[in-house]
């Protein structure tokens, strides 16, 4: 009975224990990842994307400084010509959108609209104008321009961790997501406002980038399709296309030369370039360019390469005599290259084939545009990059990108051969160029990924590795002698985990660094709108100056519908957008003659620039001037560039007339014709009554820290219509004829 007893006690006894283990499971849950029951392998797939889900949203709102420190608006000037178009697609259709001729730009020339720009921005914002719609959120199309870039710079992310996987690992796609995320260089064109080409094209860029090299890396036809199509979006989006169409043949160009041709290669580059053309075609402003432009013929050229490549590679086959083989190898490249080299010189004598454009020629030769093309030259973003600002835009980058590159040659493969090149030619037209910068921030930041993850991977592997123990208690002399050895290798290791230890935390510093100076470069510097001013005031309070959109206003309220204004080309966009008025030049510049006769209009005597202004209609005329805020982007610090491009049409107009001994001056000692020039009559009008700062006389100008020379200004022709509230921008009115009765 006893027995009987304990083995019932027992059988209970381990019920109970059953029971409570039962309990514990159900009733108190372990949410740790080994609970979940996942294999390695799916928790690394779960961190990884979980830390691409939060590097997708921090590129995202980090560009959203404009919106929460001013409103929601679109920036700079090109952007309000994009916002216009976008919007008379959305309301009209594609179909009169692609077929708009716009009177009221260029007056009296006008402007065909669907075969004059790249429609690939506004065909993106529509579309997804539309979806938004069709989901039942009401916007307006303003909202999903201004959010465009931003949404487009977070797939750039997701892109740039693909092409880093391709190119080296997971480790180093995750690395590049992050920093092209916040890379001021990318940042600068693709905060919210900043509805440019820009904006959707550096995604467009990289994907076709990405895509080609997949498609080198695998031989697939699909990815090679891919690859076209995305080439396809790009044309469709900015001329900055021409960079890839000419990257890429040189890339293979390398392939050919170096011995890495492949079948993969010859199935990637012929399937991009012939589909890619076909489809580049279809975009007016592109049209034929890619069989008649000097900018494409390389490409072609490649391609007819590739085919002799393929040929000889044939025949190598064929014949099993290795001197026959070589002397039919002389025959052929000769003749090719020959072949090649009279159809080149045919089609560029006949003019079939176009010459390099002015803009090519200005990033192969940096004072190519200042000597011969002063309206290229005359753009900021068009001039040389000053060291500062490589500093400014990539911070550490700049020192991680040689580390990238000897990683990359350390591991050539095709894939790195081609990251080395791209990375390489794209610093040095950013060199060139600074606002190509924009161009070289991709590269710059794979590159520097696979710097900081082939890095970080050797130190934790040090970091990881466990000092073994010695056996010391051996009794052969060569066993004592590698016990010996092995415990000298295990004293120094401690002192390698150390030092992997200090430089992972330095290396952890810098890139915090590097997080620290992304947000203040974003928030201070790249997300103020152009069109709405911020200064500090004595007491370190922020003052807005908002007399751009005022005298917009102004001019849709208190001007007739079909009245004509001139001005320097730099406000033409907004002008017509915001102010809803014709303009005679705007930021297109494709008629460098009218813009000379603008320039040659604001740089003559009043009454020479009245029969000029009578002769284009003009109905008032808008400047801007900075006097009296200090702000320096104002029309007399560019008054020299309307005379260059005045003087380069109109031979009258001449520099030096408006120069002292080579010194551009405005105060008493300024020449005497830049001191009746209309630009200056304009600008200075009724400011030699205007006390600007304390302890300064009357007509001192803040922008140029001097007394201006003309105070006592009078107007024949024209009359002062309107002045902001900061006299920022100044609209005068041209008075009709006089009566000749």
């Amino acid at each position: 009975m006893v027995g009987k007893m304990e083995a019932v006690n027992g059988v209970k006894s381990g019920s109970n224990s059953t029971s409570a283990t039962f309990q514990s499971a159900f009733f108190k849950p372990d949410l740790s990842l080994k609970s979940l029951k996942l294999k390695t392998k799916q928790q690394e797939l779960l961190i990884r994307v979980s830390i691409l889900t939060l590097v997708y949203i921090l590129a995202f709102i980090t560009r959203l400084f404009s919106v929460l420190r001013y409103e929601s608006m679109i920036h700079e000037f090109d952007p309000y010509f994009n916002y216009r178009t976008t919007l008379f697609l959305t309301e009209k259709g594609f179909y009169e959108f692609w077929n708009w001729f716009d009177s009221e730009s260029w007056y009296p020339l006008g402007r065909i609209i669907g075969g004059t720009l790249y429609p690939g921005l506004m065909v993106t914002a529509g579309l997804i104008y539309s979806i938004v719609r069709f989901l039942r959120f009401a916007v307006h199309i303003r909202e999903v321009c201004v959010l465009t870039a931003p949404f487009f710079a977070s797939n750039t992310t997701i892109v740039a961790y693909f092409f880093g996987k391709e190119l080296w690992d997971s480790g180093a796609g995750l690395v590049a997501a992050a920093l092209i995320a916040i890379c001021p260089g990318y940042i600068s064109r693709s905060v919210a406002g900043s509805y440019d080409n820009e904006g959707v094209a550096i995604f467009a860029l990289l994907l076709t980038f990405y895509l080609f090299v997949k498609a080198v890396n695998t031989g697939s036809l699909a990815w090679a399709l891919a690859s076209a199509f995305g080439y396809f979006y790009m044309v469709s989006a900015w001329g900055g296309y021409v960079f890839i169409i000419n990257l890429i043949p040189l890339y293979a160009m390398v392939l050919l030369i170096t011995g890495r041709y492949s079948m993969r290669l010859y199935v990637a580059y012929n399937c991009m370039y012939i589909l890619g053309m076909l489809l580049a075609m279809q975009i007016r402003f592109v049209g034929f360019q890619h069989v008649q432009s000097g900018e494409h013929m390389a490409a072609m050229g490649v391609f007819f390469l590739m085919q002799v490549f393929y040929f000889l590679d044939w025949v190598k086959h064929l014949l099993s005599d290795p001197k026959l083989f070589q002397a039919f190898l002389r025959i052929t490249v000769t003749c090719a290259v020959g072949v090649g080299a009279i159809a080149l010189g045919v089609g560029t004598a006949s003019g079939y084939i176009s010459p390099w454009t002015g803009r090519f020629y200005s990033l192969l030769d940096p004072t190519y545009a200042k000597d011969h093309i002063p309206i290229i030259a005359s753009v900021s973003e068009h001039q040389p990059t000053a060291w500062s600002s490589f500093m400014f835009d990539f911070h550490i980058l700049l020192f991680l990108f040689p580390a990238g590159l000897y990683f990359c040659f350390k591991r050539l493969s095709d894939a790195t051969i081609f990251i080395v090149m791209y990375g390489l030619t794209s610093m040095y037209f950013a060199g060139v160029m600074v606002r190509l910068i924009l161009v070289a921030t991709p590269a710059v930041c794979l590159i520097s990924a696979i710097a900081v993850s082939a890095t970080i991977k050797n130190l934790t592997q040090l970091v990881r590795t466990k000092s073994k123990v010695a056996h010391t208690g051996s009794t052969k002399g060569s066993t004592s002698g590698k016990v010996s050895s092995k415990a000298s290798l295990d004293q120094s290791l401690p002192f390698q985990r150390n030092g992997a230890i200090a430089l992972l935390l330095g290396a952890f510093y810098l890139l915090c660094t590097y997080a620290t100076h992304c947000t203040w470069v974003t928030s201070e510097a790249y997300s103020s709108p152009s069109i709405v001013l911020a200064a500090r005031g004595a007491h370190g309070n922020r003052v807005i100056f908002d007399d751009y959109r005022e005298a917009y206003f102004w001019l849709r309220q208190n001007t007739p519908q079909d009245a004509k204004v001139m001005s320097w080309w730099d406000y033409g966009y907004q002008i017509t957008a915001m102010g809803n008025r014709t303009v005679i030049v705007d930021n297109n510049t494709w008629n460098n003659t009218h813009i000379a006769t603008v320039g040659r209009a604001m740089s003559s005597y009043e009454d020479e620039a009245y029969e000029i202004m009578r002769s284009l209609d003009v109905d008032y005329v808008l400047v801007v001037f900075g006097g009296v805020t200090g702000y320096s982007s104002d029309d007399i610090n560019k008054f020299l560039w309307m005379v260059r491009i005045g003087g380069g049409v109109f031979p009258v107009i001449k520099e030096p007339d408006y120069l002292v001994n080579g010194e551009y001056r405005v105060d008493k000692g300024a020449a005497p014709k830049m001191l009746n020039c209309l630009m200056y009559k304009l600008s200075y009008y009724r400011f030699g009554e205007l006390q600007t700062e304390y302890g300064k006389p009357p007509g001192y100008d803040r922008a140029r820290g001097v007394e201006i020379g003309n105070k006592d200004i009078k107007l024949e022709h024209l009359e002062e219509a309107f002045t902001t509230s900061n006299w920022i921008v100044r609209i005068y009115k041209v008075k009709p004829p006089n009566n000749r009765w």
